[in-house]
């Protein structure tokens, strides 16, 4: 074998955050603290999945750019621009989806109690 040859190094992220999640405790908090932005994001893209629509269909729908959907979207992860709950119930409508809000028990999630 040659060896120039690329040899990718396996590399999983979720097991990855889980390890130093577990040994980091500066690591979880942080982790942690983005919890509910995980969960937006993670329930619009399943909203855009189960819809069987791309970000240009949605972004269509909502009467704005592919790009800006893009924003909206990344927007949860980043915590710069959060959408307005207006925005998110025109994105929901697009997805043929009704937005719901709950509260939870906080567990055990730092500074909540």
């Amino acid at each position: 074998m040659d060896n120039d040859q690329f040899k990718p190094v396996a590399f999983d992220p979720k097991a990855h955050a889980a390890t130093k999640r577990e040994t980091d405790p500066a690591f979880r908090a942080a982790y942690d603290a983005l919890d509910d932005e995980f969960a937006a994001l993670g329930a619009l893209l399943l909203a855009r999945k189960e819809a069987g629509l791309t970000q240009a269909d949605v972004a269509a729908r909502m009467g704005v750019s592919q790009p800006v959907l893009a924003r909206i979207e990344s927007s949860l992860g980043s915590r710069k621009h959060s959408p307005s709950l207006a925005t998110l119930r025109r994105y929901a409508d697009a997805c043929g989806k009704k937005l719901v809000i709950q509260m939870v028990d906080s567990g055990n999630h730092p500074g909540i109690g």
